[in-house]
């Protein structure tokens, strides 16, 4: 898909065809952001190549390969590489994922390309027709807009797996099952897929929020610091929630054992006082009910008796000592 959006210089921004794109880019003071969703490799690289300088290798990186974020600067423009959580993947499933957006910036145009969706990408083109204010200050406002929706993307995800690992941390207590651990294990997954890309995403606000760009005024330089403090926090977030996701694992797993522990413990019970039945049974022979030329001598109703007495009174005695020491 292929959609174009100008704002003249004096005029609320409009969306039109594509095909305007060489006279949207003559017009002085006006300002555009071309986006490319999905486009086949060969037009959108004649487009490209066609309407823009940018350099061959420039449009490879956008069109080509797969890159983790980062920024180039070509003096006369920018390219970018951001990452961005899709919307339509749910992080409190147990999953996450990142889609790559390309950006190229220069002074009154703005391209992005990605090869699917993203619904973040779509919010801001919405608002940008039905607020002229997002187009009012130039393109590097607007990037600041895209990649400032981007963070709060990130923090909504990991908000989604905060809540999700504080649940299944209350679930294990109740009634841990191994289905319980690959929860843990899946979140724990979307966390590490998270901090691969936040790490290099929050170096690349660093560097627009930091450096000189031909392209991007000093004056926006504070609206990039704001972005760059969104990621610094959601970076800090992982690691706490990847911590708290180690805790868990600990926690189920300790609960796992001491529940093993108590299996182990009513067993050893159960065997203890079963022993000096067993020892009783095997030393008589239990001759009682056998011919009398079988059983031993003085197997009498007064033998058997005080046998079957001390039966049950020998458990029930260690049963009491063991509760009077707390053994059990």
């Amino acid at each position: 898909m292929l959609r174009l959006i100008y704002r003249p210089a004096e005029g609320a921004p409009q969306e039109l065809e594509p095909a305007r794109l060489a006279a949207c880019l003559a017009e002085p003071g006006g300002l555009v952001w071309l986006d490319l969703c999905g486009e086949p490799e060969a037009e959108a690289r004649a487009l490209l190549e066609a309407h823009f300088d940018f350099h061959p290798l420039a449009i490879d990186d956008a069109l080509a390969e797969r890159h983790v974020p980062r920024v180039d600067d070509w003096e006369d423009y920018l390219y970018l590489v951001a990452h961005a959580v899709a919307a339509d993947a749910n992080p409190s499933a147990g999953g996450v994922e990142t889609r790559e957006l390309d950006v190229f910036l220069g002074r009154g145009y703005l391209v992005t390309h990605h090869e699917q969706p993203i619904g973040l990408v779509d919010e801001v083109w919405s608002a940008s027709l039905r607020d002229p204010r997002w187009l009012r200050h130039g393109t590097p406002r607007l990037l600041y807009h895209l990649l400032d929706a981007l963070a709060e993307g990130y923090l909504g995800g990991l908000e989604a797996l905060a809540l999700r690992l504080e649940g299944l941390e209350d679930a294990i207590f109740a009634d841990s099952a191994p289905r319980d651990l690959e929860r843990i294990l899946d979140a724990k997954r979307a966390l590490l897929t998270l901090r691969r890309v936040l790490a290099p995403q929050r170096e690349v606000l660093n560097k627009l929020a930091r450096h000189d760009f031909a392209v991007v005024e000093t004056a926006d330089l504070v609206y990039f610091r704001d972005v760059y403090d969104h990621l610094a926090r959601a970076y800090e977030m992982n690691e706490s929630l990847r911590d708290l996701s180690g805790s868990v694992i600990e926690t189920y797993l300790s609960l796992v054992n001491n529940r093993m522990n108590d299996v182990m413990k009513t067993l050893t019970v159960i065997t203890t006082l079963f022993m000096p039945i067993g020892f009783l049974a095997g030393f008589f022979g239990m001759n009682f009910f056998a011919p009398p030329a079988t059983t031993m001598p003085g197997m009498g109703a007064l033998s058997r008796s005080l046998v079957l007495a001390l039966m049950l009174v020998t458990p029930l005695g260690m049963l009491w000592w063991m509760r009077r020491r707390r053994l059990i």
